[in-house]
């Protein structure tokens, strides 16, 4: 299937499923910030391009719209990575709400959560906010020999690569591929905690590091380079309709949030949900 086509659906779901008109004079989309007249422009513009049409609808609770992301975004990424499956073969699990003890690299918190919860001491020492569950975790499955061997022998026993977690003769864990948070709307206390579980899984981690990245429907630049400038924590964030928003700011001369916005994407730290199924093939 086209990835237009997957993108398409994407934004139709989120159109259907969360977008919601807050009251207002005159109203505005549930992502924009009613004390923000840019941030509303820019959100209408948005819904505009990719086909939104306003109908009456039972106010939606922030927590649901959050949640509700989360889920037809990792509907779209389990779609669109699955059509990679020749760039990036494997079996693949897609999940929200999935603690990362439960993932090989990270697998040894569950034992540390476990003695921590017996000794009062040891958690005032060591804390407890160490085993994060990400909003979409992407996993894959340890290979069997036979999958190895697919086109000649090439190992057999475990005298040799017998510590690899890919190998399922040594692990039934699957490993963490890729933590994606997902923000609906972004505010300061909400991207500092999306760089804290990014940190939380570069220093916690026993392996490699999995992809860690953030996908937003923030509609103004200024609050995404909350999240987005600088490295060292997340790999990139992704925006929900990035063509969509730098129309929307040229059409509407907001030459402030335009230069920003291009300062995040020639810096390499902004993308569109589009970039995302290719990003994780690497």
């Amino acid at each position: 299937m086209l990835l237009a086509n997957l993108r398409k659906e994407y934004h139709r779901r989120i159109c259907r499923d969360i977008i919601r008109l807050q009251p207002g004079n005159p109203p505005y989309p549930n992502f924009a910030d009613k004390t923000n007249k840019a941030s509303r422009e820019i959100a209408w513009n948005i819904l505009t391009q990719i086909g939104y049409q306003a109908i009456e609808k039972q106010h939606l609770p922030g927590q649901t719209a959050g949640g509700r992301f989360e889920e037809i975004t990792r509907e779209y990424l389990k779609n669109a990575f699955e059509q990679l499956q020749h760039i990036r073969p494997g079996k693949w699990l897609y999940k929200t709400g999935s603690p990362i003890s439960e993932y090989d690299q990270y697998e040894h918190l569950a034992r540390l959560q476990e003695l921590t919860d017996k000794s009062s001491d040891l958690s005032s020492v060591l804390g407890s906010e160490y085993i994060i569950t990400p909003d979409i975790v992407i996993a894959r499955a340890p290979i069997n020999d036979d999958e190895i061997n697919f086109s000649e022998a090439i190992i057999e026993g475990v005298s040799l690569a017998g510590l690899t977690p890919i190998r399922a003769t040594n692990s039934d864990h699957y490993l963490l591929h890729a933590s994606i948070s997902c923000k609906w709307m972004l505010r300061s206390d909400r991207s500092q905690n999306a760089r804290s579980e990014a940190l939380n899984l570069i220093r916690q981690r026993k392996g490699n590091a999995p992809h860690i990245v953030v996908v937003v429907a923030e509609p103004l630049p200024t609050r995404i380079a909350s999240l987005a400038l600088g490295t060292g924590d997340i790999d990139c964030v992704y925006h929900f309709a990035l063509p969509e928003l730098q129309k929307a700011i040229t059409d509407l001369q907001n030459e402030d949030q335009f230069d920003l916005l291009q300062t995040l994407i020639e810096g390499r730290r902004l993308r569109d949900i589009s970039d995302l199924p290719f990003d994780l093939a690497i």
